[in-house]
């Protein structure tokens, strides 16, 4: 994996870089993503899992300006396909990163979300010193959490009612892992 420097990337150093992947390239949101990821976003079969509101070019936008969660654009022979961001908790009793993604659907299949979460996982072993990462699909997900065992995840185990789906229900999460040794 390649680490480039992004200059003026919005969230600082935490995630100036640009990253190279088997097939595909994370670079640090940029404001002109904003309506490829919302439109991504607005698909059935991605908002079923994300959520959002009328407004979800706000809803992106918010994501891309968070300084906490850095988020990378998924961009696949130049075009932004999806967008994978990470969070970490810093309490060094319980230190470790959580991985967040979606990926347009006309670009499913070709193993281009295991190669992003490698990648992204890759370089929060590597640059950031973590051991341990997380993801947390809903646990009906099971195309994302077939995703995630190809990129090495683990099931750890099911979170019950852990998530308020947009119609008020709740439903299950699972709750999956990966350690820096298992990465591959």
């Amino acid at each position: 994996m390649n680490v480039i420097a992004a200059p003026g990337a919005l969230c600082g150093p935490s995630c100036a870089a640009v990253l190279h992947g088997a097939t595909v390239l994370l670079r640090p949101t940029e404001a002109a993503d904003i309506p490829a990821l919302a439109a991504i976003r607005r698909h059935p079969d991605v908002r079923r899992w994300w959520g959002g509101g009328d407004d979800l070019a706000a809803e992106v936008t918010d994501d891309h300006l968070d300084a906490e969660t850095p988020t990378f654009a998924i961009v696949v022979d130049g075009t932004v396909t999806g967008m994978i961001q990470w969070h970490e908790e810093t309490d060094p009793m319980y230190r470790h990163a959580g991985i967040d993604i979606f990926l347009d659907p006309a670009v499913r299949g070709r193993g281009l979300g295991p190669d992003a979460i490698r990648t992204l996982a890759r370089h929060l072993v590597d640059a950031h010193g973590h051991h341990r990462l997380v993801i947390d699909p809903a646990a009906a997900n099971t195309a994302a959490i077939r995703c995630y065992a190809k990129a090495g995840f683990r099931p750890v185990g099911v979170m019950r009612r852990y998530e308020r789906s947009p119609d008020g229900s709740w439903h299950d999460g699972l709750l999956m892992d990966l350690l820096a040794e298992e990465l591959s």
